[in-house]
């Protein structure tokens, strides 16, 4: 029960955070960003969505830094 209660709590929090995330993106896009800035924003929106990112450390080694 407690588990049940503990993810319906996640589930509305990442809820809220992605409607923040929408506004944000949105006032990004009305303010001064060009159109590849504009295309990257919403990639990465895109990959976040599906769990993609990377961290650092791997977006180094995938570019042998």
């Amino acid at each position: 029960m407690a588990e049940t209660i503990f993810q319906k709590q996640v589930l509305s929090k990442l809820g809220r955070m992605e409607k923040n995330i929408s506004c944000i993106m949105e006032y990004l896009e009305d303010s001064r960003l060009t159109a590849e800035e504009k295309k990257l924003l919403q990639e990465s929106h895109k990959h976040e969505k599906e769990g993609k990112l990377l961290s650092s450390q791997d977006l180094n080694k995938k570019l042998g830094l």
